[in-house]
């Protein structure tokens, strides 16, 4: 009976609709179709909040939903940071640093990968950052189109909390990424197979190899003995 492959699972479908959902994001925000944007964005959160549920409750965590679903995070983050920049021209310096960071973090990851090393999990310092980032965006996006209202001192408080929380959080997983390169503990290896490998199967009536070389000797005594006086 074939095994079936263990990363082809629902969670991780689901890590790879929300990174699919981006491109639509973006069109729709862009394109001033708001209210589909954010319909959009609240199907991409339900998607965040159930990959990780079902993983563990149907437990089908992966190595590649460990990569997938941070990956995803990421490329959403990226997505709402550049459409809410585009058209909030003050949030520019911030996306910038946001944008830096997650480069770096990217090229680390990949890094790794080329190793054989698992990419470092979400720590507690990359969720206080991530969750900095989006409340200044909201926060600035919010005074200046609900209420009118718009601080060019706050702005720049908020920014600077916000790419502090960055910056601390890049240093952090830095001192983490060089500790897993350098680590030879086998559960930092990867173990992701996305293909089982195929098994050939013998033939029904072939002759073990240490068997067939005395079958030859056998049927040349015969031979011989068959051509003797």
């Amino acid at each position: 009976m074939k095994k079936r492959n263990e990363n082809w699972n629902i969670p991780n479908l689901l890590s790879g609709m929300r990174i699919v959902l981006v491109a639509p994001f973006l069109v729709c925000y862009l394109t001033n179709h708001t209210i589909w944007a954010w319909v959009i964005l609240g199907v991409s959160g339900v998607t965040d909040f159930l990959d990780g549920k079902l993983a563990r409750r149907l437990n089908q965590i992966t190595d590649l939903g460990k990569i997938l679903d941070p990956a995803a995070d990421k490329v959403t983050q990226g997505a709402v940071a550049v459409g809410l920049a585009v058209k909030q021209p003050l949030l520019l310096p911030l996306l910038g640093i946001f944008l830096f960071k997650e480069f770096l973090m990217l090229i680390a990851g990949i890094i790794l990968v080329a190793n054989r090393k698992r990419p470092c999990a979400a720590k507690w310092y990359g969720k206080i950052a991530t969750a900095s980032f989006y409340v200044s965006f909201v926060t600035v996006v919010a005074l200046k189109a609900i209420w009118h209202y718009e601080s060019f001192s706050l702005t720049c408080i908020l920014l600077s909390i916000t790419a502090g929380f960055m910056i601390y959080a890049f240093l952090r997983y830095f001192g983490v990424f060089v500790q897993l390169l350098r680590s030879k503990d086998p559960k930092d290896y990867l173990q992701i197979k996305l293909r089982q490998p195929r098994r050939t199967a013998k033939p029904e009536h072939a002759f073990p190899k240490p068997l067939l070389p005395r079958i030859l000797q056998k049927n040349r005594r015969q031979q011989r003995l068959k051509k003797e006086p």
